[in-house]
C-alpha cells in the first residue's frame, strides 16, 4: 500500500502528468470560452487544431518540439482545407485517403516527431471527411484550425519558458528509477533462491528500458544549448549527473562471469544473501534519488551502506579464515559494490549546487553521442521500394483506410462512421506485434472506459459534476497516451461520451456506435497487418545481430588496445560503450516483439534468447575488466595474457560475417597483426585477469554456435 501511494504521488510529478495537464488546458480553454461567447463552433475547431498538434509535442530538445508544432500546424492546415473540398463527393474524398495515407505514412522514414505530424495531418483529415455543409466556409475552417495548433505551441512553449528545466529533471529521474529496477534485478543473480535463466530475462528487458531512458535524456540535454552552456549551473548540474548515471550504470553492469558457480560455491554462506540484501538496499536508495530529482525536490541521504558493507567484508574475511582461501571473486564484487557507491556520492553533488560550480572545470564532449535526423528529400525517395519497410507500412496502411473508407460509407450505421478510418488509421503499426497489442488494448479499453463512461452518465446528472469528470478524464487520456495506450482508452472513451452528451447527443446510441465501429477498425488493421507484405521481426533479425556483434567486437577492441598498452581516450571508449547498450536493447526489443507474432512466425526462438543472453554476458564481463582498467594506457600484458582477447576479436569477426551484411570492418585483423610483438613473460597478478579473458572467448565461441544455430534454423 506504502508503495502505491508513493507511486501515485510521484505520478503528479511526472512529465507525464504536465502534458496531460498542458494537453488538456489548451485543448478545453478555448472551447470553454467559446461556449460563454455564444461561439461553440469556432472553439471546437480551434481545439481540434490544438488536438492535432499536441501530438508533434514528444518529449526532446525545445528547438525540435518548436520546429515540430510549427511543420504540423502547417500540414494539419493543408489536409483540412484539401479535405473540406474533397469530402463534397465521396470518389474525391476516397481518393484523398489513397494519396494522403501513403503520403503521410511516409513521414516514419524522418523518425518519431515526423511520424507524429503525419498522423496528426492524417488525424485532421479523418475528423473533417463527415462534416456537413458546403465548401464556402472551408479556408475559414482551415484557418481556425491552424489557429488552434498555434495556441497549443504558444501553450506549450510558454510552459517551457516558465520552467525550462523540467522536462530535463524528469528524464534524468525517470531515467534513474529505471536503474535502480535495473539493480534490483541484478541483486537476484546473488540469491540462490531464484533461477538464472528468468533472471537473465528480465535483466535484458529492463536493460532496455534503461537504456530507452538514457536516450531521451541525451537527446534533450546535449541538443539543447541552454543546459550544455559551461555558464548554467542548472543545466551544468544536470549533464554531469547524467554523466555519472551512465558510469553508474556500466558499474551495475559489470558482472561475474560465472554466477552459477558462484551459486554453487557459496550455496550454503550467507555471503551471498548479504550481497544481494546490499545491493536491493542500494536500488531503493537510488530510486530515491531518482525521485528526488524527477519532483525537483532537496534530498540527503537517507541510507548509509557503510556498516552493511563492513558487515560483509567481515563475513567474507571470516569465511576466508574458515577456509584457508583468499576468496578473491568475493573481494571483487565488494570493490565493484564501493565503486557504485562512489558513483551515489557524485550522483548526490546534484543537490550541491556550489560543487557543481566548482566542477565547471570538467569538460563534457557531448557532440558525438547524438545522432542527427537529416531531412532530406532524397530519403523520402530513396524508400520507394519494396525493400523499405517504411514503404510497405505505407500501403499497408493505405490498403486498410479505403477498406475502411469503402465499409463506412457502404454500411453507415451512424453519424460518426470516420472511426472505422480513424481506428483502422492508428492500430494498424508498422510491426505486427505492436498492431495485434494496441488492438486488444483498444478493444478492450473502450469497452471497460464505455461502462464508466455510461454510469457516469445515468447516476450522476449534474452537469458540473460531469464536466468535472470530463476534465479528469482529459488529464488522464492525454497523461498516458504515450505510455499506456489500454489507460489511455479507457480515459478517452468517456471523455468522448460526456462531450456528445454535452452536444446534445444520446449517449448510449453513441457507445454503441463506437464499440462496433472500433470493433470493424480493428478487424481491418489486424488483417491488414497480417495479410499484406507484413515484415515478420524473424525476418529483420540479421541487421541486430550484425549490430550487436560489432559493437561487442568494436567495445572488446577498446579493452585490448588498453591492455596491450595503447592509449584509448574516454570519449571512444564511452562511445563503444553506448553503442553496445543501444544494440542490446534494439535487438532486445525485437525479439521480444517477435515473441509477440503467431506461433508460426517465431524462428529459431531458443537460439536467438541464446544469443541475445550471450551477448549481454559478453559486454557486461567487458565492462568488469574495463571498469578496473585505467584508460591512459599505462600497462602492457604480455602476449600470453591477453591472447583469448584477440581470440575473441577473431570470433566475434567471423560469426558477424556469417550474417552476410555488406561491408564488414575488419577492426579485430588490424588489431591482432599489430600486437603480435608482444612476449613479456605473464605475472602472478596477471592469472585472474587471463581467467577472465579466457572466460570472454568461451563466452565468444557460444556466441558462435548459437550464430550458427540460427542461420542453420
Amino acid at each position: 500500500m506504502k508503495i502505491q501511494v508513493k507511486e501515485f504521488r510521484q505520478f503528479f510529478h511526472s512529465q507525464h502528468f504536465e502534458d496531460g495537464f498542458r494537453t488538456t488546458l489548451a485543448v478545453l480553454l478555448p472551447t470553454v470560452v467559446s461556449f460563454y461567447l455564444n461561439q461553440l463552433d469556432i472553439g471546437l475547431t480551434l481545439s481540434t487544431g490544438a488536438l492535432c498538434v499536441s501530438l508533434a509535442d514528444a518529449p526532446g530538445p525545445v528547438v525540435h518540439r518548436k520546429n515540430g508544432m510549427l511543420f504540423c500546424a502547417v500540414f494539419v492546415f493543408i489536409a483540412n482545407l484539401f479535405t473540406a473540398y474533397a469530402r463534397l463527393n465521396m470518389y474525391t474524398m476516397g481518393l484523398e485517403v489513397l494519396l494522403f495515407s501513403f503520403f503521410f505514412s511516409m513521414f516514419n522514414v524522418y523518425g518519431t516527431r515526423a511520424t507524429s505530424v503525419g498522423n496528426a495531418a492524417l488525424l485532421i483529415m479523418v475528423l473533417t471527411m463527415d462534416k456537413g455543409g458546403g465548401s464556402s466556409g472551408a479556408l475559414l475552417d482551415s484557418t481556425l484550425v491552424f489557429l488552434g495548433g498555434l495556441w497549443y505551441m504558444l501553450v506549450s512553449l510558454l510552459f517551457y519558458q516558465i520552467r525550462p528545466y523540467r522536462a530535463s529533471q524528469r528524464a534524468l529521474g525517470e531515467c534513474i528509477r529505471e536503474l535502480s529496477k535495473f539493480l534490483d534485478i541484478k541483486a537476484d543473480f546473488y540469491d540462490t533462491q531464484t533461477d538464472l535463466k528468468d533472471d537473465y530475462l528480465r535483466l535484458v528487458s529492463q536493460q532496455m528500458v534503461v537504456s530507452e531512458k538514457q536516450d531521451v535524456v541525451r537527446e534533450i540535454l546535449f541538443k539543447t544549448r541552454e543546459t550544455i552552456k559551461e555558464t548554467t549551473p542548472n543545466g551544468r548540474r544536470l549533464v554531469l549527473a547524467f554523466v555519472d548515471v551512465v558510469d553508474l550504470f556500466e558499474a551495475v553492469t559489470a558482472s561475474y562471469y560465472d554466477y552459477e558457480s558462484l551459486r554453487k560455491r557459496y550455496a550454503n554462506n550467507s555471503v551471498l544473501a548479504g550481497v544481494s540484501h546490499l545491493a536491493k538496499q542500494m536500488a531503493k536508495e537510488l530510486d530515491n534519488i531518482g525521485i528526488a530529482i524527477e519532483a525537483d525536490i532537496s534530498y540527503k541521504r537517507k541510507a548509509g551502506f557503510e556498516k552493511d558493507l563492513a558487515d560483509l567484508m567481515s563475513k567474507i574475511n571470516q569465511l576466508s579464515k574458515d577456509t584457508d582461501d583468499t576468496n578473491l571473486v568475493l573481494r571483487k564484487i565488494v570493490v565493484n559494490i564501493r565503486k557504485m557507491l562512489q558513483h551515489f556520492s557524485d550522483i548526490l553533488l546534484y543537490f550541491d549546487m556550489e560543487t557543481v560550480k566548482a566542477r565547471r572545470n570538467e569538460k563534457v564532449e557531448y557532440s558525438r553521442f547524438i545522432g542527427h535526423q537529416s531531412l532530406d528529400p532524397k530519403i523520402f525517395l530513396d524508400n520507394f521500394s519494396f525493400s523499405s519497410s517504411v514503404f510497405k507500412h505505407a500501403l499497408r496502411l493505405t490498403l486498410a483506410c479505403i477498406t475502411g473508407f469503402i465499409i463506412a460509407k457502404s454500411f453507415s450505421h451512424g453519424h460518426h462512421s470516420y472511426w472505422i478510418v480513424m481506428t483502422t488509421t492508428f492500430m494498424l503499426k508498422p510491426a505486427f506485434s505492436l498492431t495485434k497489442q494496441r488492438n486488444y488494448e483498444r478493444i478492450a479499453g473502450t469497452f471497460i472506459g464505455g461502462i464508466i463512461g455510461v454510469l457516469i452518465l445515468a447516476f450522476i446528472p449534474d452537469k458540473q459534476i460531469q464536466f468535472a469528470i470530463l476534465v479528469i478524464c482529459m488529464i488522464g487520456a492525454y497523461s498516458f497516451q504515450r505510455t499506456r495506450y489500454f489507460v489511455f482508452v479507457i480515459f478517452l472513451t468517456p471523455f468522448i461520451l460526456i462531450l456528445f452528451k454535452f452536444l446534445g447527443l444520446g449517449f448510449m446510441h453513441v457507445i454503441e456506435e463506437r464499440m462496433l465501429d472500433t470493433l470493424i477498425g480493428c478487424v481491418i488493421a489486424l488483417l491488414a497487418g497480417y495479410l499484406l507484405f507484413p515484415d515478420w521481426e524473424s525476418e529483420q533479425l540479421n541487421r541486430y545481430f550484425y549490430n550487436m556483434l560489432k559493437a561487442n567486437e568494436n567495445y572488446l577492441l577498446k579493452l585490448l588496445q588498453n591492455l596491450i598498452g595503447k592509449t584509448v581516450s574516454v570519449t571512444d571508449y564511452k562511445l563503444a560503450r553506448k553503442e553496445v547498450y543501444v544494440s542490446s536493447a534494439n535487438l532486445s526489443a525485437a525479439f521480444y516483439r517477435m515473441l509477440s507474432e503467431p506461433k508460426n512466425k517465431q524462428k529459431n526462438k531458443n537460439a536467438i534468447h541464446q544469443f541475445v543472453v550471450l551477448n549481454h554476458i559478453l559486454f557486461s564481463n567487458i565492462a568488469t575488466i574495463a571498469s578496473g582498467q585505467s584508460l591512459q594506457g599505462a600497462a602492457t600484458h604480455a602476449e600470453e595474457i591477453v591472447r583469448p582477447a584477440k581470440k575473441a576479436l577473431l570470433v566475434l569477426e567471423e560469426s558477424s560475417k556469417k550474417f552476410n551484411l555488406k561491408d564488414p570492418l575488419p577492426v579485430a585483423m588490424d588489431t591482432v597483426s599489430a600486437t603480435r610483438h608482444i612476449n613479456q613473460p605473464a605475472s602472478t597478478e596477471d592469472l585472474p585477469l587471463k581467467n577472465h579473458l579466457e572466460f570472454i572467448y568461451r563466452v565468444s565461441t557460444n556466441i558462435s554456435k548459437a550464430t550458427d544455430a540460427i542461420i542453420a534454423g
